[in-house]
């Protein structure tokens, strides 16, 4: 899969590369990747999971009915448990929760709906208050997850096989090491007193080792289908997430 986060390619679903003239010819719909620049162990990249959001929702708008429009990425996000490791940037629960509610707000003035669509964990709790106050306020907001069922939790298995696939030539494969592959449940104790240097001094957690492209293409088609169901179907939770 060639991602356009990588090359751009002029695609008439591509909020970025339309003008005011052509959006106004539409009713669209806002497909939105939020992702992260944090450390990714020492063999990914700083935008996994921003590579990994756009990647889903470059794809879901391949399986929606309507004018679909894919934003550009909200690339930074709530990422403090990495932050004793160098390169991360992280703007907190607090600043990405006003980010997504002004994005929201904004966007809804010409948008008929607009989607989060999440890569990084870290975000969940500013995803769920932003939405749920845009909702709140009348407007047709929600948020999904790029899930995949049994995935490891950081820089492991999954992440390195979706990237192997969708950015082979910025994985560095011999400098893969195993991560600490304990149950995330476990581990979750420590890691909010002292991030994930904490449980894992390489930063990875999980096993990259055994990671393959053709794994990674499937992992994200599970990601893909699983967010075009969610979206299809809209049923918004609680906190405005689609499952």
């Amino acid at each position: 899969m060639n991602s356009a986060y990588h090359r751009r390619v002029a695609h008439p679903s591509q909020l970025g590369g339309t003008t005011s003239r052509q959006v106004s010819t539409l009713v669209p719909a806002l497909l939105v990747p939020v992702g992260s620049t944090e450390q990714h162990g020492p063999h990914l990249p700083l935008d996994t999971d921003t590579r990994i959001a756009v990647a889903v929702a470059g794809a879901v708008t391949d399986h929606l009915t309507g004018d679909w429009l894919l934003a550009p990425a909200v690339s930074y996000g709530s990422s403090g448990e990495h932050q004793d490791f160098a390169g991360t940037v992280s703007i907190g629960t607090e600043a990405l929760r006003l980010l997504l509610v002004e994005f929201g707000r904004s966007a809804c003035q010409w948008a008929s709906r607009v989607v989060f669509v999440n890569g990084h964990g870290g975000n969940v709790e500013a995803l769920a208050a932003a939405v749920g106050l845009l909702r709140e306020e009348g407007r047709d907001v929600a948020w999904t997850p790029c899930g995949v069922r049994g995935g490891d939790a950081h820089a492991g298995r999954t992440e390195t096989s979706v990237l192997l696939h969708i950015s082979p030539e910025d994985v560095w494969l011999d400098a893969r090491v195993p991560g600490n592959d304990a149950p995330l449940a476990e581990l979750l104790p420590r890691l909010r007193r002292g991030g994930v240097a904490a449980v894992s001094p390489s930063g990875v957690l999980g096993d990259p080792m055994a990671a393959t492209a053709a794994e990674g293409e499937d992992v994200l088609a599970e990601m893909v289908a699983g967010a075009a169901r969610a979206i299809t179907a809209w049923r918004p939770d609680a906190r405005g997430m689609l499952a």
